[in-house]
């Protein structure tokens, strides 16, 4: 029986992160991927939505840049298409020129990319220029300009590598979203339950939770809610209602899957207390994806305090 062949869109062009991670996700799932690189992360989800391919895969949040605003707007205003898998992707810029380049005067990537590579840019006495995408900038880069992108852009454009690993913070990590229609969702996730991704703490669930009823608590009443349910909140950002000003909707990661009894229980209780709620993806939680799991990390934000600190230090960095 042979594997079966399935569509991917990407923000393209060819060599963007994003195509990286459109391979790594073949690669492990096993099947048959026909590329399919297209301009826009909102083209991706049509190409979804519409069936024109059978699954999106776009950047949602980097290490260092956070969320990846574009395809966290695009899920929350998308009736048809939901999350189903995830792909984590280590993050490294090479710089490229052009063979036989002139003065090197502008550093052209995307604006992530330029934020990851600032340092570099900065020692040259380098412009930043803005592209679509890290592949597009590698592509069209002029004899005047460095391109910033990974390994496979210098391949496919037939670009001199300037110099390797120029990011400014090693160990970055982006994570991609696979996308599907919401309609084939649950088909999707209970065939990755049945290939050993059953356990519910393997699993993570993106949910846009949006109050109908706003004023002083509201957020405390929701986050309360998950620590009477113990779920675990691992991430929390907000995106206003477009149509209405001053009006939010919470996007929240829990580190469960949706089916989990204590979920269900939560999501019953928000739903008791009016708020409107959409689960915005469910997929197994991959290596590299951790959280925190109750140990401070290394890299905590320069002139943060603990209970252990001396009393000049914490009134140094909590501005007693």
């Amino acid at each position: 029986m042979g594997r079966r062949v399935t569509t991917v869109a990407y923000l393209g062009p060819e060599g963007t992160f994003t195509h990286e991670a459109v391979r790594g996700w073949g690669r492990r799932s096993g099947e048959t991927v026909v590329e399919r690189p297209l301009d826009t992360v909102a083209q991706v989800h049509d190409a979804v939505a519409s069936g024109a391919a059978d699954r999106g895969v776009v950047a949602i949040e980097s290490s260092v840049e956070g969320y990846v605003v574009p395809s966290l707007d695009a899920l929350v205003g998308s009736a048809g298409v939901v999350a189903v898998d995830e792909v984590v992707l280590p993050v490294s810029f090479d710089a490229f020129v052009r063979p036989g380049h002139g003065e090197l005067t502008e550093a052209v990537a995307h604006p992530h990319g330029l934020a990851q590579v600032s340092r570099f840019v900065a020692e040259r006495g380098l412009r930043p220029v803005p592209a679509p995408s890290n592949a597009a900038a590698c592509r069209d880069v002029a004899a005047h300009q460095v391109a910033f992108g990974p390994r496979l852009c210098g391949e496919l454009y037939g670009l001199e590598r300037l110099a390797s690993a120029v990011e400014d913070v090693g160990g970055a990590r982006t994570r991609f979203l696979v996308l599907a229609r919401r309609d084939e969702a649950a088909a999707v996730l209970a065939q990755a339950r049945e290939q050993g991704a059953s356990v519910a703490a393997q699993w993570r669930t993106m949910l846009a939770i949006t109050p109908v009823v706003t004023g002083p608590g509201v957020l405390a009443r929701v986050t309360a809610a998950f620590g009477e349910r113990g779920v675990n909140m691992s991430s929390l950002v907000t995106r206003p209602l477009k149509a209405r000003a001053l009006q939010y909707v919470f996007v929240v990661t829990l580190d469960a899957a949706p089916w989990a009894p204590s979920v269900r229980g939560l999501l019953q209780d928000l739903l008791a207390a009016g708020d409107s709620l959409k689960t915005l993806g469910a997929y197994p939680a991959q290596p590299g994806d951790g959280g925190l799991d109750g140990v401070l990390p290394d890299h905590v934000p320069v002139a943060g305090v603990v209970a252990g600190d001396d009393a000049e230090a914490q009134a140094r960095g909590l501005l007693w």
